[in-house]
């Protein structure tokens, strides 16, 4: 991988979090929202089907950047581990700006969500089709907002 390349993986995104979020719902397809505490603003969440064993995806994601070519299924290679994620970004409320996660189209199920490059998951979420879900994350004080 060039620099340029480098550098252009590390900005996933450069406007994410900028603007509103489209949230794509309708028939199997919700939408999920997670308040957030202010601390985790910038982090990162990964979701996952529930049942997705984390152990060895982290395991398979340690293979992978360690540059082993074999390691037991056929895929192509010089990619690296990609999952579903995003950010903590402080956003617009009715009661003032908050941190949270939005997942705006998610396929209807149940999903665990797990820190970026984390093999523990920290909340499940049930979305519905046509439906935007809202949870707490554990220790997200609904009460605080961001100044």
């Amino acid at each position: 991988m060039t620099d340029t390349e480098k550098d252009e993986a590390s900005v996933e995104n450069p406007h994410a979090g900028t603007g509103s979020v489209l949230l794509d719902i309708g028939g199997d397809v919700g939408a999920l929202v997670v308040n957030m505490p202010a601390h985790t603003t910038g982090d990162e969440v990964e979701i996952h089907p529930e049942g997705t064993d984390l152990v060895a995806l982290r395991a398979h994601d340690a293979e992978h950047a360690a540059g082993s070519g074999d390691h037991g299924h056929g895929h192509g290679h010089g990619h690296g581990p990609h999952h579903d994620h995003v950010a903590v970004v402080v956003r617009p409320t009715p009661r003032g700006p908050r941190p949270s996660l939005v997942y705006p189209e998610v396929t209807q199920g149940r999903y665990v969500l797990v820190p970026k490059g984390s093999d523990t998951a920290v909340l499940v979420a049930e979305v519905t089709g046509g439906m935007v879900t809202e949870l707490d994350w554990p220790g997200s004080d609904e009460q605080s907002g961001v100044a």
